[in-house]
């Protein structure tokens, strides 16, 4: 019977040493992602969360409440064994960068974004030898190719379980600059994602909110911090 049955039929979801890491264990039997590879977490930690999801589970699994678990199967199935793919999708949002375009007005805006944005640009110029160009408007700017591969160097130097979970600090904040700043310490969570909603929140002050819209950045930051706990316990 696969572990992915709609149906719980384990009393307890508990974490094993194996080579190579940890397994998550229900009763007697190890977890395996929808490829059916062995789940084999890098660390205890990682592999105690993804338990716990599994633990949590009522008499019918729900996979939309277990974002460790989809995160590590991610890393396995998709991120293993197409890892150079995967790493230069993510260093491309290099080349787009949230912080590198600029509003054309109004002034308070711009002052703003300026004022949030700059310190984190001169920061990957100087820590990461990646010197970006900023513009104002949408068209598109040429980045320094020396700086794009050094941004990418970064990135492929991740393992496939961080790169699981660096994808979507990148992909839900749209910057590669913002990821980075993350996962090296120089942000917390909070303050990279507040920083990554500067135009939105502008928007909210001058319009109000929406409750709509409201939900889904809750969401997103749902995702986003989750990510960040995944990538901060993959050791």
């Amino acid at each position: 019977m696969s572990v992915w049955t709609a149906r719980r039929f384990w009393t307890e979801a508990t974490v094993k040493a194996e080579a190579g890491g940890y397994a998550v264990v229900l009763d007697s039997r190890p977890v395996r992602t929808p490829l059916k590879a062995p789940l084999i977490l890098p660390t205890e930690a990682l592999a105690r969360e993804v338990a716990a999801e599994w633990q949590a589970q009522g008499e019918t699994v729900n996979p939309a409440t277990m974002p460790f678990t989809r995160t590590a199967n991610s890393a396995i199935d998709t991120v293993t064994p197409q890892f150079d793919l995967v790493a230069a999708q993510i260093a491309a949002y290099g080349a787009s960068d949230l912080l590198c375009y600029r509003a054309t007005g109004p002034a308070a805006l711009v002052e703003r974004q300026a004022k949030a944005w700059d310190p984190l640009l001169d920061w990957a110029a100087t820590a990461l030898n990646a010197p970006l160009v900023v513009t104002s408007g949408l068209m598109p700017v040429d980045q320094p190719g020396a700086s794009l591969a050094a941004l990418g160097a970064r990135v492929g130097a991740l393992s496939p379980f961080q790169l699981a979970a660096f994808h979507d600090l990148v992909a839900l904040s749209g910057s590669l600059v913002l990821g980075l700043s993350l996962t090296e310490g120089k942000l917390t969570a909070e303050t990279a994602w507040t920083l990554s909603r500067l135009d939105e929140d502008w928007q909210v002050e001058l319009w109000g909110a929406d409750d709509e819209a409201t939900e889904a950045a809750a969401l997103k930051w749902q995702a986003f911090s989750t990510a960040d706990r995944f990538f901060a316990l993959c050791g």
